[in-house]
């Protein structure tokens, strides 16, 4: 086990270096000039070159591509994510304060979508075939096929424009969260519905589940031993995956509803060319993909030892 965790991660450390440095190149190459960029973003004035060079010369912009990086590089190494070239303050607590809007809004809508799913894949599975059975994937088929910006804009118009029941921009209380965990929420609850649904229905046809009814263990005994632990490996899959993607969702669904967070972040500070903001949050992204994944993999081991015989 030892060798398999410290194989995963040295995957990790590559995948994330890999990031850093493509997020870093891509920056670095972008179209126009960011010290003008980033000077425009500070003083909101007329500017001249003088000016642009003088932050061109403070930001690093006129060092070499590979010493910008490894200046960039070395203090990351530390979990020190630099200063910001245009508000001049350190990036860790900005981003900090993101993160504090952005993960409790993205567990909401993973609890709001387990809450669903779950329920309306196990109704589902009694019939196979039934007219429950194809409402569910109706419904989750529909889930699937529709955005989430277009979605949160319905929501919008419904519930906080036609019936004024909740508010729709802002993250000033509790009620402001709804109707962007929902829209989060709902696009999850598709995807896992259908997921689930198939993984209960192919380990019910497991061909030695017969034989342990024939020697008399219950159906209980059955689904919590054998079926739930079959079913659950491409659930832990598709859920682990959703909780990754949902920081890329929440990018458009905070913007819609004018919430702060990792997605108003992210977009003032690609506007502003602020190359420290936006890489914190590529490689915060990438960590989280990083580690849900490993975490995934651990499980898996758990569940069913078989997939790590490959590693011994």
């Amino acid at each position: 086990m030892i060798q398999v965790i410290g194989g995963l991660l040295l995957r990790a450390i590559v995948v994330l270096s890999g990031t850093a440095l493509l997020t870093f190149a891509l920056l670095w190459n972008a179209p126009g000039d960011p010290a003008q960029t980033i000077a425009m973003a500070r003083f909101d004035a007329l500017l001249t070159e003088d000016v642009i060079d003088q932050v061109r010369e403070e930001v690093g912009l006129n060092r070499s591509f590979w010493q910008a990086f490894w200046a960039w590089l070395g203090p990351l190494l530390t979990l020190d994510l630099g200063y910001s070239a245009v508000t001049g303050r350190p990036v860790g607590p900005d981003l900090w304060a993101a993160i504090s809007y952005t993960f409790p809004l993205a567990f909401a809508a993973l609890g709001l979508g387990l809450a669903i799913s779950i329920p309306l894949a196990v109704i589902a599975t009694k019939r196979p075939g039934g007219w429950l059975d194809r409402f569910a994937v109706g419904i989750a088929s529909l889930g699937n096929a529709i955005p989430s910006y277009w979605l949160g804009l319905i929501l919008i118009l419904i519930f906080a424009v036609k019936l004024a029941w909740l508010p729709a921009l802002g993250a000033a209380t509790p009620a402001h969260a709804i109707l962007p965990a929902l829209t989060l929420g709902l696009g999850v609850a598709a995807s896992l519905t259908r997921i689930i649904r198939s993984g209960i229905l192919e380990a019910r046809g497991q061909s030695f589940l017969p034989a342990f009814r024939r020697r008399g263990v219950s159906d209980r005994a059955v689904g919590r031993d054998h079926i739930a632990p079959h079913a659950a490996i491409p659930v832990i899959t598709v859920f682990g995956l959703e909780l990754a993607f949902l920081l890329e969702g929440l990018v458009l669904v905070e913007v819609i509803f004018g919430r702060p967070g990792l997605g108003t972040f992210l977009v003032e500070a690609i506007m502003a060319r602020d190359f420290a903001h936006v890489q914190a949050v590529v490689v915060l992204t990438a960590l989280v993909f990083v580690t849900v994944n490993l975490i995934i993999d651990l499980i898996y081991r758990v569940i069913d030892p078989r997939i790590g015989e490959s590693d011994a």
